[in-house]
């Protein structure tokens, strides 16, 4: 598929949000993944909801369900996911997703992630050389100038556009404000209270 082309992008662009709630190390169990759609980075339209596996292989699937059942899903513009990994190192396929619901992907980190620690943490799965393919296959992280830096990687947009959509979103603090949300909601629900600030 190719890139999604945006002639104007809006302040109200219609975002997803994705990050996991708080779960104990090395889990097994169901963790929760949260997605808010915002639009552009001030106003909460919705919130989803789904669980995947700790260190599980299903985050793809559960991702693209989750988007693909939403009755919101024809209203957004981009999904961002606050990382590539959720419950421990359940990888994301970013090509995958934006081939199943045609929704363009910007993962978000606040730092360059560390691949040697990243494959080396990876070796104790069975399945470690997949799991890593699809590190790989994320592609190019780009550093940008934000209020903070951040880096990101994206799938289905072109580098110009996910820039300017990552500054519209990020009108509260150094992170966009869908990601932002995400892990305040999630960290609300399984702890019952958002401790600091995301």
């Amino acid at each position: 598929m190719k890139n999604k082309k945006f002639r104007i992008i809006k302040k109200e662009i219609r975002i997803l949000g994705v990050d996991d709630a708080p779960f104990p190390p090395h889990t097994k169990n169901n963790v929760m993944l949260i997605g808010t759609i915002f639009r552009g980075g001030t106003w909460l339209d919705g919130v989803l909801r789904t669980y995947i596996k700790g260190d599980g292989t299903d985050a793809t699937a559960k991702i693209i369900k989750m988007v693909n059942d939403s009755r919101h899903k024809d209203q957004i513009g981009v999904i961002m996911l606050d990382g590539i990994t959720f419950g421990g190192f359940n990888v994301v396929n970013i090509k995958e997703i934006f081939g199943e619901t045609g929704i363009p992907i910007i993962v978000i980190m606040r730092k360059f992630p560390n691949f040697e620690k990243i494959k080396k943490a990876l070796m104790r799965f069975e399945d470690c050389k997949e799991r890593w393919t699809l590190i790989q296959e994320a592609g190019t992280v780009y550093k940008i100038e934000n209020k903070e830096p951040l880096y990101i990687q994206i799938y289905g947009i072109d580098l110009e556009d996910a820039e300017e959509i990552v500054s519209i979103a990020t009108t509260r603090s150094a992170i966009p404000e869908p990601i932002r949300a995400a892990h305040l909601i999630g960290a609300g629900v399984v702890t019952g209270e958002s401790k600091g600030s995301a």
